[in-house]
């Protein structure tokens, strides 16, 4: 398994550089950064991960912009893969979401991995004045939008949602941007299917174990099956060898790690009782208890 860092609720935005360059230093494979582009602070819509269906990050968490974010993290280190988990792509026009992943992944050598998902706030889309009923339609037309003006090449585009003629976009990466896709409604199970892989939403061992099962088929049948995909899990619980193994056989390699976050699941074990999570330090020495535990 490789193991990355999940930023999700994390507030102390100031340390988000100096997390990166550690996690680094002690072996996991990515960091990853979630997106609002605004919070609204009335939601009426529930939550689909808790049991009661609330939020359970604080209406002021900060949601800092994902690639500028991961540029500064990138600068900063040479080896880290950098994703966003997940970018509310559909929140914004083709233009201003290629450039600003693009240029992310020329700042750092292209280790940057678009995850995107739909969202399920409608009162974000509202304040957008974007129709939260077309969100799926939107995203995928934008993503194959976004593929073509990565090309650095002169585009033409006459979708359902989007129209025009002679756009050209520039810088470009000089490699493909992998498109991982969150979300755990069959539509997103397709959409991820499609695409590169799978952002996993806090599931049980057994739900991961069959969704990774399900994804592989979906490829299959798109004739999709030699190409790679990436699989990246979000645990609720912990998982044991036995499960590790099988669900490397089944293909998924990547694991979200939350180290120093107290969450709906359970409070963290790689924080000692008494340390403050919120400092720098305690947050690295999580990660170091885990890299150690882990065999990073």
């Amino acid at each position: 398994m490789k193991y990355w860092i999940s930023l999700v609720t994390t507030m102390e935005v100031a340390q988000f550089v100096e997390i990166a360059k550690f996690a680094e230093q002690v072996g996991f494979e990515g960091v990853s950064v979630p997106d609002h582009l605004v919070m609204p602070t009335k939601v009426a819509g529930r939550y689909p991960y808790t049991p009661d269906g609330k939020m359970w990050w604080p209406v002021d968490t900060p949601w800092p912009d994902p690639w500028v974010t991961l540029a500064a993290m990138g600068t900063a280190t040479s080896r880290l893969r950098l994703a966003s988990n997940i970018y509310l792509a559909a929140l914004r026009d083709p233009f201003t979401a290629a450039r600003a992943v693009g240029t992310a992944a020329v700042l750092t050598n292209d280790r940057i991995i678009c995850g995107v998902a739909v969202g399920w706030i409608k009162e974000e889309y509202d304040l957008l004045g974007i129709d939260f009923r077309t969100r799926g339609k939107r995203l995928d037309e934008m993503l194959e939008v976004m593929h073509q003006l990565w090309t650095g090449k002169e585009v033409t585009h006459h979708g359902r949602i989007f129209k025009f003629e002679h756009a050209l976009m520039a810088p470009a990466p000089r490699r493909r941007i992998p498109i991982w896709v969150g979300g755990a409604s069959q539509a997103a199970l397709r959409r991820a299917a499609r695409n590169d892989g799978w952002l996993g939403v806090p599931m049980s061992n057994a739900q991961l174990l069959a969704t990774t099962r399900n994804l592989y088929a979906m490829r299959k049948q798109l004739g999709k099956s030699g190409e790679p995909f990436d699989v990246v899990l979000s645990p609720m619980e912990a998982i044991t060898p036995a499960v590790k193994a099988e669900l490397e056989s089944a293909g998924a390699h990547h694991v979200m790690a939350l180290p120093w976050t107290p969450s709906p699941w359970g409070r963290s074990p790689w924080v000692k009782e008494g340390e403050d999570h919120t400092c720098l330090d305690v947050k690295c020495k999580a990660m170091e208890r885990f890299a150690h535990a882990t065999g990073l």
